[in-house]
């Protein structure tokens, strides 16, 4: 816990503006922005997306600051399993994407892709199983509720699915699914983009619950939402730097029960990254500290305009969020 909240000048003084560029397009974007503190207790990160206004942004700083600032919690285990992130890409690019995660034995897939098909969804998941037992796909809240029941039916047409990531957008769309359909279903955005994050795990509404640092507000309130809800756990990135995977990576390592592998291998979405990328090793990570490298950070460095948009978005969030940037 923190004696105090760090003041404002005291974290932009401590800032690293970096533009780090990816393989392959996610989320629409090509390069991702993010902003390193470099604290007292190590580096946090705040890489809320553009879109996010202030107040939802402010989470995302608070989990920066909170890796920066505070001493981190005791952990359970030293590595973690991981899934390969498949992206929207066409299903003859599978291959070259799942060498990026050597020994993986768990998949998540992109699908409901503006401007692609089911047809393709299909494509690119059965491409994956040839390659990897275990298949979970992520609609990003795509479909409706009669959308989704029908991509399940094709989905599992030729293998089974671990589960549907946030199929539908709203809670009582997804209990509906999940009255219909035998597909277990994962709550990722409403869990993180809720104002009540139990809220969709007390609706019987998921029975799954993927849960990403940053957006949630850092390890500390992770740890304190796992332990109010009865249904495992998936930990996942937030299209995390090096350092940002680290903190996902400790969230995991610090949970009393871990079933299933966790999103937390999208750093080899990055052509570059400020610390040197680690590969897995029998589809798990280890669990340590990052230290961006220096001339990493210096390579990576955003333009100045670029790291003044930051500066000022850092204010504002401080500014929106300043009574939940004090850990719990």
């Amino acid at each position: 816990m923190m004696d105090a909240v760090p003041s404002i000048g005291d974290i932009v003084d401590r800032l690293h503006v970096v533009a780090l560029p990816m393989r392959v397009k996610f989320r629409g974007i090509t390069v991702r922005e993010l902003a390193l503190i470099e604290g007292p207790a190590g580096w946090g990160e705040f890489g809320a997306f553009p879109e996010y206004e202030p107040a939802e942004a402010a989470a995302w700083l608070a989990a920066g600051i909170e890796a920066a600032y505070t001493t981190p919690p005791p952990t359970r285990r030293d590595r973690i399993p991981i899934n390969a992130t498949v992206p929207a890409v066409d299903a003859a690019q599978v291959p070259e994407v799942l060498a990026r995660f050597p020994g993986a034995r768990t998949a998540k897939v992109k699908v409901a892709e503006p401007g692609q098909t089911l047809a393709d969804d299909v494509a690119r998941v059965n491409a994956v199983r040839e390659h990897v037992p275990t298949v979970r796909v992520d609609a990003n809240a795509g479909w409706s509720v009669d959308e989704a029941e029908q991509a399940a039916r094709a989905l599992t047409a030729d293998g089974p699915l671990e589960y549907l990531e946030q199929p539908c957008a709203t809670v009582p769309e997804l209990a509906e699914l999940r009255r219909r359909i035998d597909v277990p279903i994962a709550a990722d955005e409403s869990i993180r983009k809720a104002d009540d994050p139990l809220h969709v795990v007390r609706s019987k509404a998921a029975d799954i619950a993927v849960l990403k640092v940053a957006p949630l507000g850092g390890v500390a309130k992770l740890l304190s939402i796992a332990a109010q809800i009865d249904v495992p756990v998936v930990v996942s990135s937030a299209l995390d730097s090096a350092v940002g995977i680290g903190r996902g990576l400790l969230a995991a390592a610090a949970l009393p029960e871990l079933r299933h592998a966790c999103g937390l291998g999208t750093g080899g979405l990055f052509v570059e990254d400020v610390a040197e990328p680690v590969t897995p090793v029998d589809g798990h990570l280890p669990v340590v500290a990052v230290t961006p490298d220096r001339d990493r950070l210096a390579a990576l460095s955003a333009s100045a305009e670029r790291r003044q948009w930051w500066i000022e978005r850092v204010k504002a969030c401080y500014a929106s969020g300043h009574a939940d940037l004090v850990a719990e």
